[in-house]
């Protein structure tokens, strides 16, 4: 997900996303453990995704209460 992608999403529709991220983020980690898949890059691609969703959750929110 890019970051022009984000900032067109209403801030619920951002905290669904997360969520959605953390619960996949937690899959392909168990995946790793479980030697079911080799690709550890997936991971490193969702946290960054997460992490840009955050960051652009934040944003909203402070533009939100002032």
């Amino acid at each position: 997900m890019k970051v022009a992608e984000a900032r067109k999403m209403k801030t619920e529709d951002l905290a669904k996303q997360a969520n959605t991220l953390r619960e996949e983020i937690a899959e392909l980690r168990r995946r790793v453990r479980m030697g079911e898949t080799t690709n550890v890059r997936n991971i490193r691609i969702k946290r960054k995704d997460l992490a840009r969703v955050l960051t652009v959750m934040s944003e909203n929110l402070l533009k939100e209460t002032t």
